[in-house]
């Protein structure tokens, strides 16, 4: 659900969406996120001072009170 949100918002954001690719990686306590872009789209993704990216963790933070697990996202170009 959490990973299916994010690419979608990402395809959303960007100017490259077919290049949109997120893998979950799932750990005791914290399940991680991982969004790869292209090079270009980075920092759109990211945003000025980090708003973007910290507006989507502010959503996803609210998937913790459904499900109990945290999550953290990293972006990484391709």
């Amino acid at each position: 659900m959490v990973k299916d949100f994010v690419a979608a918002y990402a395809r959303l954001i960007v100017s490259n969406p077919d290049d949109i690719k997120v893998e979950t990686f799932e750990g005791d306590e914290v399940d991680e996120i991982v969004l790869y872009a292209a090079q270009a789209d980075v920092g759109k993704l990211i945003g000025k001072e980090g708003k973007m990216i910290g507006a989507i963790k502010t959503v996803i933070s609210g998937c913790k009170a459904k499900d109990s697990k945290s999550y953290r996202i990293n972006v990484e170009a391709l």
